[in-house]
């Protein structure tokens, strides 16, 4: 009964023994897990902390990987721009100058035609001074004030008559009027002294008209000013005479006193 008792109680001591190892056990792998969690964390943690802060508080002049590589990008960028601008810039410019050549080119274009056509009229009023030239001395055989060389072309014939018969006006109303004179005669085709010489016979070079700026007793006509009054005399002169004067054509402009009005008129165109 001893021995039992003895034995039951031994066995409880072992199983006690036993129990107290396996919670040992369990206690030491707890805590070991325990340690290596908490181990991790603030490994982890450390780590993490430490990049956000070096990401956060680089100094300024430390360059990260990322940040060359934005910067390339930046310039890559930038060079493009400054490329599409220079290439946007030289088109224009290309365009400016294709403008600029384009109305020269227009103007040089238009300069010549105008040289051309006023090179073809100075020739049509040489062919028509001659035709009316030609024309008189078929009927009348010479002329009697002398002959006037249209050949010397426009410009040359209006600036030496318009000095001449400027000289032969000087002090009259129609002073200062001979280039309308060599003007109006170069287009006409006919004599510029005949005209200035018939307003001296008529009307004392403008002095004593008879209507307003009729200096060459013409019909009833009266004109707003001289210039019109001239060009309109020298026009109806080679329409309805010819190119200078002569004795029939005296004695159709002023039939009373037609000798007289021929030798007094002829005179003074003998003086310009």
């Amino acid at each position: 009964m001893v021995t039992r008792r003895k034995q039951s109680h031994r066995g409880v001591v072992v199983l006690t023994m036993a129990a107290a190892c396996v919670l040992s056990v369990l206690a030491v792998g707890f805590l070991g897990f325990g340690w290596a969690s908490a181990g991790s964390h603030d490994t982890n943690a450390t780590t993490f902390g430490l990049e956000r802060m070096s990401s956060e508080n680089r100094p300024e002049g430390e360059v990260s990987p990322e940040t060359v590589q934005d910067k390339s990008n930046a310039d890559m960028l930038a060079v493009e721009d400054v490329a599409e601008a220079a290439s946007l810039q030289t088109a224009s410019s290309r365009d400016v100058s294709a403008g600029i050549d384009e109305i020269a080119a227009e103007e040089e274009a238009a300069r010549i035609a105008a040289e051309e056509e006023a090179r073809a009229a100075e020739q049509r009023a040489i062919a028509r001074a001659d035709a009316t030239r030609s024309e008189y001395y078929a009927t009348f055989g010479s002329l009697p004030a002398g002959d006037v060389d249209f050949s010397v072309g426009r410009e040359a014939f209006v600036a030496e008559w318009t000095e001449r018969i400027d000289d032969y006006l000087f002090g009259s109303p129609l002073a200062g009027h001979g280039s309308t004179f060599a003007e109006a005669a170069w287009e006409a085709g006919i004599d510029p002294r005949w005209s200035p010489a018939i307003s001296n016979t008529e009307s004392t070079k403008g002095r004593v008209c008879f209507k307003s700026h009729n200096a060459w007793g013409w019909d009833q006509t009266h004109w707003p000013d001289w210039d019109t009054a001239i060009r309109a005399h020298v026009a109806g002169l080679a329409r309805g005479y010819g190119f200078t004067i002569s004795y029939s054509y005296a004695m159709r402009y002023c039939p009373p006193n037609y000798d007289n009005w021929y030798r007094d008129t002829l005179g003074q165109m003998q003086q310009i």
